[in-house]
């Protein structure tokens, strides 16, 4: 905002450059009254709730001024304002037993909480399926650490799932409900450490330029794997042609260093979502995932679908979360009449 109000005084000045400057016209003086207040607004509420905006990972939550418990997400049709509902669906019956709404741009802060909510109803035998969106290592860690035995696939489960093979042919069909043909000209890549060549016994590699980058370093563990580093020599990177391809910042950068992995390293300790991938690709898992698929979806659709809720109505968290508990209670009116409970 401020930088509105200085780009408004800006073009001001330049209009009347060599001339004796003349006063704001009406219209630009309400406009930069207006960014002004706005933003000592914005300022006096961020210094009054320093930490209340903060997501789990300590960063900013973006929001607005109107409803600063909502929260901007990203969606595949592209970044809303709003709020995420989430519901904790029973399997035997499709009763929602939770339901929360937040002003979270992520769900992967939510899946404790909802947890933590079912800790009544839990029992010893029960299972928490959920879907990739809540997949992250702490989150597992934590259910790990409190003996729930979860099942949360990640975001490339489908691709090692051999029955989703073929999938591609769909994705490649049109999307009715957005318009995907005007995409923003993609980034040029920069060279990736598949692009360097390596010599058979590891003493160096060779860039696309043709180079040689010099090893550096061959028992390194990065992130629990084993790698191999290499690095360039300056003589060389210094005048590359190619540096605008090869380095992220070219023009603080010197040289070329870059990292070839050779497998889990010997001495990491394994992760708990390495231990829930091996879950999701057994049997078990599969049969879990499909089980998710026909509980929670179908509750989902019928909100919805059936029920209309294709957007929240209210603003404030405490409105929208009660707004979101009363279209799950009547879907769960409407499960016990199903069965049998109206008569």
């Amino acid at each position: 905002m401020q930088q509105a109000v200085d780009k408004i005084l800006g073009r001001h000045r330049d209009n009347d450059a060599g001339a004796v400057e003349a006063p704001l016209s009406e219209r630009e003086k309400r406009q930069v009254e207006r960014l002004k207040r706005e933003a000592k607004q914005i300022n006096e509420w961020l210094q009054q709730h320093p930490q209340e905006r903060k997501s789990a990972k300590g960063n900013p939550r973006l929001s607005n001024r109107t409803d600063n418990e909502s929260a901007k997400m990203p969606t595949n049709k592209g970044v809303v304002q709003g709020y995420t509902g989430v519901a904790a669906v029973d399997e035997k019956h499709q009763v929602i037993v939770e339901a929360q709404a937040h002003g979270s741009g992520s769900e992967q802060e939510l899946l404790l909480p909802m947890v933590e909510a079912l800790d009544e109803l839990r029992a010893g035998h029960t299972i928490v399926a959920a879907d990739s969106g809540y997949y992250s290592e702490d989150n597992l860690k934590q259910l790990e650490a409190k003996g729930i035995e979860a099942f949360i696939p990640d975001n490339g489960y489908r691709k090692r799932d051999p029955r989703y093979a073929g999938q591609e042919h769909y994705k490649a069909k049109p999307d009715p409900l957005w318009d995907k043909s005007e995409k923003p000209a993609a980034k040029p890549r920069l060279f990736r450490p598949c692009d360097f060549q390596v010599a058979a016994d590891f003493s160096h590699c060779i860039c696309p330029a043709g180079k040689r980058l010099y090893r550096n370093g061959s028992n390194c563990n990065i992130g629990g794997r084993k790698a191999i580093k290499f690095t360039g020599a300056q003589r060389d990177c210094g005048k590359c042609p190619l540096r605008a391809q090869c380095l992220r910042h070219p023009q603080r950068s010197k040289v070329r260093q870059v990292a070839i992995f050779m497998g889990k390293h010997d001495q990491a300790e394994e992760k708990a979502s390495e231990r829930m991938k091996r879950k999701i690709d057994s049997e078990r898992g599969r049969e879990m995932i499909t089980r998710r698929f026909a509980t929670v979806e179908p509750v989902f659709g019928n909100l919805r679908g059936n029920k209309k809720l294709n957007r929240f109505t209210l603003r404030g968290r405490g409105k929208v979360d009660g707004q979101w508990k009363l279209y799950c209670l009547v879907q769960n009116i409407e499960k016990l009449a199903h069965n049998g409970y109206a008569r």
